[in-house]
């Protein structure tokens, strides 16, 4: 909870990945709340008052990942609003003629976009951004990394270049909040 709240004000990118894990940690516990505690919070040393923040801000996820229908796959609104944003901004930096090192760095990304799309099985639907894509290859290389696997020098070219668009559309998010960008 501290964790998210503290990259929902930092850095979109980041706690687009930490939710990400979130949804399915909890998916792997069934989105059983009182599973989670017993069996996951229970290893961390929290203060008694932080101990319930922390379970009831899981148990609010699990029910709003039952009623959303996410047992098995897809994100929670508010992840995907957040996306969404990103994905606004996203759009605006690259038709601004303001902005030419942001466009620059997209077009440096986009053949890893279009080779990761070619090669996803089933293919990405019509309405999936190519955010989107860049989010799941630097989520699955997190998921390689947890689980000690290796990861081609390739894919972390890609992974480098990935993360520095998603960083720097991050930074322009947080700009943009604190004071309107004129595009």
């Amino acid at each position: 909870m501290t964790i998210a709240d503290q990259l929902r004000k930092t850095n979109r990118a980041e706690y687009l990945l930490y939710m990400w894990q979130v949804e399915d940690l909890l998916r792997a516990y069934g989105l059983d709340a009182d599973r989670l505690a017993a069996e996951y919070l229970c290893r961390f040393d929290l203060t008694d008052e932080k101990r319930a923040q922390t379970e009831q801000w899981y148990a609010d996820l699990c029910r709003m990942m039952q009623q959303e229908g996410l047992r098995e796959k897809g994100h929670l609104q508010i992840v995907q609003q957040a996306l969404q944003q990103l994905e606004e901004l996203h759009a605006q930096l690259l038709n601004s003629p303001r902005f030419p090192y942001y466009r620059e760095m997209y077009y440096r990304v986009l053949p890893y976009i279009v080779e990761l799309r070619a090669k996803q099985k089933p293919a990405p639907s019509d309405t999936e951004s190519e955010l989107h894509t860049c989010f799941e290859l630097l989520y699955g290389v997190l998921m390689l990394r947890l689980q000690h696997k290796p990861v081609s020098a390739e894919t972390e070219k890609a992974v480098k270049d990935i993360s520095t668009l998603l960083g720097q559309l991050s930074d322009y998010y947080f700009k943009d909040k604190q004071e309107p960008i004129d595009f």
